[in-house]
């Protein structure tokens, strides 16, 4: 089978909802577009920007440290630049995330939504152009859905890929395959990537994306199964083009 995009996906606010797009214009040596904008501090959490740097994402409000961060359902509208936030029993928000009232809004609707699961307090932090990725040279993540349909049958029960955030879904690879791909040349459609390294998972994947419930422990449950803690990979843009849904991959 001819590997291929199934699926493409931004996250425009770290840890909050996942946004399925048809195509992105990806730049050589930059991140996903629209993908890790932002992020919610969880208490002073030392960004600078005027001199960004990469800050561990336990410094956040995100999946691996609150599950009841996947309650809430975001999105935002590029026509409008409007950020759409909503909630089981609460009132919906609407702002523009360019302006720092409107951000500061945001983070008092999750503050509610997640009562005394956030240490505190929560502000939203506006990267201008600094990508709060997982790893500061993992610019593109990738899942093999083979992976994961392997890792379900062995847990005997279905696991949303969407759990493992990533960019790229790809189908046609043979399960687990990418985790020897380290320094390997990756063709995504008419862009030209570079393998960086697997992408080792924490706690965020436990958490059901439906329910907000954590259900699982990934690493180890892929400790148990396969003997490392390895889901997905990691990619760098070596020459930059459009990337398109049903796209091969080689």
């Amino acid at each position: 089978m001819t590997a291929t995009i199934a699926a493409l996906f931004r996250h425009p606010i770290k840890g909050f909802s996942p946004e399925k797009v048809k195509l992105a214009h990806l730049d050589a040596g930059k991140a996903f577009p629209g993908d890790r904008l932002y992020a919610l501090e969880d208490g002073p959490c030392g960004f600078d920007p005027a001199a960004p740097g990469f800050i561990p994402k336990q410094r956040f409000a995100v999946l691996a440290k609150i599950a009841e961060v996947a309650k809430a359902r975001t999105r935002l509208d590029d026509a409008t630049g409007q950020f759409h936030a909503s909630a089981e029993g609460m009132a919906p928000y609407v702002g523009q995330l360019t302006d720092e009232a409107d951000r500061q809004a945001f983070a008092n609707w999750v503050t509610a939504l997640l009562g005394g699961a956030a240490d505190g307090p929560l502000r939203l932090i506006d990267g201008v152009g600094h990508r709060f990725l997982d790893h500061p040279l993992g610019h593109i993540s990738i899942i093999n859905l083979a992976s994961v349909h392997d890792l379900e049958q062995r847990l005997g029960r279905p696991l949303d890929p969407l759990r493992f955030r990533a960019n790229l879904y790809v189908e046609g690879w043979p399960a687990w395959a990418e985790n020897d791909w380290a320094g390997r040349l990756l063709r995504l459609g008419e862009v030209e990537t570079t393998v960086f390294k697997p992408i080792v998972r924490c706690a965020a994947p436990g958490v059901d994306p439906t329910t907000a419930i954590r259900d699982l422990d990934i690493p180890a449950e892929l400790f148990k199964f396969y003997g490392h803690p390895n889901c997905g990979i990691y990619v760098q843009v070596t020459r930059g083009g459009v990337v398109r849904e049903g796209d091969a991959v080689n």
